[in-house]
């Protein structure tokens, strides 16, 4: 087992009335001056907007507004909150939505003090060494935002999507109403949960194969999301299993299920260039390429795939057979599991070559941890996902 140091500060408070907390917990965490970061429409539409709105009016907690935030958050709208953020003195950002919001909130929380280009931390000039506290009202359970050291940004100019991890951006806490999920559409609500499965198994999948408890743990979360989500596709306002997803969105990426392990994200990385080029969305997209990587690295790592597919998805002992499982659970709810089911069509060549230039840095960078893919590596599994 991997030594480790487990690092998890954000408080978690789940319920029915759990929003009610929201104007003491800001201040709690030293909000005078509050901007409310949030996506489209639905946050208004649904009344969560007022809602947030009335409680920070009834408790004197002034506070700016910023819409707008768009899935695979852009580098434009992080710009234009920190002007707002520095313009209005705003001391504590409240990201109301899911993933992407919050992404975009941690962002801009980074680049407020920051006196250069905040893309500088994505480009790797520089290392965030602040950012302004941050507080989550979560609606989309998915990306484990809320409790995560990452922050994935995408710039505008050649929709470059990279990302960046740092403590400081960790959230001050967490507001979770599973209730607030009833109403996610049933491809969003699949690849929230897809992209759940996904930032577990990319720590399971690892060379470190005697982190026993941590092991136990990821099968238990995988297994329940497989369980939960085709209920609440059938019956949207089951609240337990809701309740259960979203639970698992935090528990996936706060870093549990590393304690003893090592993270690969390689799939990740391969997906970051997928949705940056063809502006899908980020779990359908690790759906359509994860059974490529994972045929390509099986050979090297049987006993690892053997042990997901009898202790995970419940079949006989043969990591193909595993791998083969998760697959047909994926087109169960919806996901794609090929570049072409991903965007309608095959990829061609040359977006391919795009693909792989932009995920090694132009050759320049490798991925992975259990396995090192270098750019011959990336090309053949985007290959292998493009059939």
């Amino acid at each position: 087992m991997k030594d480790f140091n487990f690092y998890a500060p954000t408080r978690v408070v789940v319920g029915r009335e759990s929003e009610e907390k929201l104007p003491q917990l800001i201040q709690q965490y030293g909000g005078g001056k509050v901007l409310v970061h949030y996506g489209g429409g639905s946050a208004r539409r649904s009344g969560l907007l007022d809602k947030v709105f009335k409680m920070l009016n009834e408790a004197g907690i002034s506070y700016v507004e910023l819409g707008g935030v768009v899935p695979n958050p852009l580098l434009s709208k992080v710009q234009e909150g920190i002007d707002l953020c520095r313009r209005e003195h705003v001391n504590f950002i409240l990201a109301v939505g899911g993933g992407s919001v919050i992404d975009s909130s941690k962002a801009i929380g980074y680049g407020v003090g920051y006196p250069g280009d905040v893309w500088d931390f994505w480009d790797g000039k520089a290392v965030p060494q602040e950012c302004l506290p941050i507080g989550v009202m979560l609606t989309i359970p998915a990306a484990g935002s809320e409790m995560s050291s990452s922050c994935v940004i995408t710039k505008d100019d050649g929709m470059i999507k990279r990302g960046v991890n740092s403590d400081l951006c960790r959230c001050k806490f967490a507001i979770m109403n599973p209730e607030r999920t009833y109403t996610l559409p049933a491809y969003q609500t699949a690849a929230g949960a897809t992209d759940i499965m996904m930032h577990t198994m990319e720590r399971y999948f690892s060379k470190y194969e005697d982190a026993l408890l941590t092991d136990a743990l990821a099968e238990a979360l995988l297994r329940q999301v497989i369980a939960s989500t085709p209920i609440v596709l059938k019956t949207p306002e089951d609240y337990e299993h809701r309740a259960a997803i979203m639970w698992a969105s935090s528990l996936s990426h706060n870093d549990l299920m590393e304690c003893g392990t090592e993270k690969d994200f390689a799939s990740h990385k391969l997906e970051h260039e997928l949705s940056g080029l063809f502006g899908v969305t980020h779990g359908a997209g690790l759906a359509a390429i994860w059974g490529s990587w994972a045929r390509y690295v099986m050979d090297k790592h049987v006993s690892r795939f053997v042990k997901f597919a009898v202790n995970v998805m419940g079949v006989e002992p043969d990591a193909l057979k595993g791998i083969e499982a998760i697959e047909r659970f994926f087109k169960s709810i919806g996901m794609p599991t090929s570049i072409p089911e991903l965007i309608g069509r095959p990829a061609t060549d040359e977006e391919i070559h795009e693909l792989v230039r932009k995920c090694s840095r132009d050759g320049k960078m490798n991925i992975g941890a259990m396995e090192i893919l270098n750019a011959d590596d990336m090309t053949a599994i985007y290959r292998l996902a493009n059939k």
